[in-house]
């Protein structure tokens, strides 16, 4: 099954890195996941509130308007039976489709699920990602903040 963006999903890639968004258009044509942009760029005011709820840890997101202009992050959530829902299972199938997205146009991306290496460095398929997210949080013991729908071009 192909999927497609919906119209709220593209207009919140508006404003987007072009490089993210050619990603993002480039993984929802190959991914075995449904997904909706939940979010792109963000207002400051916006994050604010989000570190206040403990959504966010902080106030210096890629979310926020960058020095060239535009968001340089993305939060892709799973569409599933025309809900969004926040499930690990089907992230991980998101976050494969990315990855091969992010490889064949070569943009570096970080992943949300595992913050200390791009995701391009990262093996293929969504079982190697969930292991590599568990592997994440061995290295990294007590709370962290996975964040599993979260995409970011990475430096």
């Amino acid at each position: 099954m192909t999927f497609a963006l919906g119209a709220k999903s593209l207009t919140n890639l508006a404003h987007v890195h072009p490089g993210l968004v050619a990603v993002v258009e480039r993984a929802i044509a190959i991914t075995t996941q449904d997904f909706t942009v939940q979010e792109g760029l963000r207002t400051s005011a916006r994050q604010r509130l989000l570190v206040a709820s403990g959504a966010s840890k902080t106030l210096n997101s890629k979310h926020l308007e960058q020095p060239d202009g535009s968001g340089h992050a993305v939060d892709l959530v799973p569409w599933i039976d025309g809900t969004a829902r926040w499930e690990w299972v089907p992230i991980y199938h998101i976050a494969a489709a990315i990855r091969e997205a992010a490889i064949a146009l070569d943009v570096p991306l970080r992943w949300g699920g595992v913050w200390d290496r791009r995701l391009n460095d990262l093996p293929a398929g969504a079982e190697a990602l969930k292991a590599a997210v568990q592997a994440y949080s061995a290295r990294h013991p007590g709370p962290d903040f996975l964040d599993g729908p979260h995409f970011e071009l990475a430096k």
